[in-house]
């Protein structure tokens, strides 16, 4: 990945950003990339692959966010990923879960940087696409000025391609993944120190990021930013990316054809035998701020899990929706 060119994206979030979510978020916006759940390596070599791997050709630009610490694996997982298409593939050097580190990876792997190296080394060797780190700046009693660059160092001497960093600690005992999200305090300092030190390396930033605004200020510092949460919950927000960071013509978004795309992707997904809640339950967050947003959210919760519920849900809660602010409320 070159520097030159923003980059904007939608981070990877367990239980958040499926196929499903990938596909709605796309429709909002054309230019972010979009990330994948994380997916243990373990679990495409053994299990489900078409379930894991498989997505919409609409989705991208989608990279595949990879969970291990096993060179080999590692390998395998990308070389069963390869057809499936992907732009990029990251390994997740930042999840602080009690399940990730009891499987020695996410972000237990900060403390053994040349594992990291050794795992993007192998993995470089085997893709025809971008291989990329996500991290955090350290854990626990770690020192991030000492533990992140030497561990940024490490990795693109083995071929990273690019990095993002998650500007906070992650405390692996004590701490929910929740609270490790919250209570551990942002450094976006150090971020912008990295990427001033490597002019030349893609260097990206994530944590606490809610506002385009604040995603633009950063952008003066780095060559990418991630929101997370913020985008999931209220994904309007993404209907500025394509014209604020892009430089695409300024054009209000059509939410009657968004409507139509969405209960046209969902009737295909019932047809496969998926089921409406599988869809709607990532769109409950859209209209957030708007008259009839509550209407809206209740009628996606309740009529959307419903057993034979189709896409004319989806029609119903748009319904409820006032549109007329709805430029003002995406662009605050």
């Amino acid at each position: 990945m070159k520097t030159g060119r923003p980059i904007f994206a939608v981070a990877p979030m367990i239980d958040w950003t499926d196929r499903h979510c990938r596909y709605f978020h796309r429709q909002i916006s054309r230019n972010a990339l979009l990330y994948t759940e994380m997916v243990v390596a373990d679990a495409i070599i053994h299990g489900p692959r078409e379930r894991l791997l498989s997505f919409d050709a609409a989705e991208h630009p989608v990279a595949l966010q990879l969970g291990g610490s096993d060179p080999d694996k590692l390998v395998k997982a990308v070389e069963i990923a390869a057809p499936y298409g992907y732009d990029e593939i990251n390994l997740n050097v930042g999840c602080p879960s009690d399940r990730v580190q009891s499987g020695t990876f996410g972000a237990c792997l900060m403390l053994t940087p040349e594992t990291v190296a050794a795992c993007i080394k192998a993995m470089k060797a085997v893709s025809a696409v971008p291989v990329t780190v996500k991290c955090r700046i350290g854990v626990d009693e770690q020192d991030p000025e000492v533990a992140l660059p030497e561990l940024l160092d490490r990795v693109l001497d083995a071929g990273a391609d690019a990095v993002w960093i998650h500007a906070r600690k992650a405390w692996l005992k004590g701490l929910s993944p929740k609270e490790n999200r919250e209570i551990p305090p942002l450094d976006y300092e150090i971020v912008y120190r990295m990427k001033q030190a490597r002019p030349g390396v893609f260097v990206g930033i994530n944590g606490g990021i809610q506002t385009l605004d604040a995603a633009a200020e950063h952008l003066r510092h780095v060559d990418g930013v991630m929101l997370g949460r913020a985008a999931y919950q209220n994904a309007a927000v993404l209907a500025d990316v394509d014209q604020r960071l892009f430089g695409a013509p300024e054009a209000e978004i059509d939410w009657n054809a968004l409507r139509d795309r969405m209960m046209a992707y969902a009737e295909r997904h019932i047809a496969d035998g998926g089921r409406l809640q599988q869809v709607a339950r990532h769109m409950v967050g859209l209209f957030t701020g708007l008259p009839g947003a509550r209407r809206y959210r209740q009628i996606l919760s309740t009529d959307a899990v419903k057993t034979g519920a189709g896409p004319e849900v989806i029609a119903a809660a748009f319904a409820a929706v006032d549109f007329s602010g709805a430029k003002e409320v995406v662009s605050a």
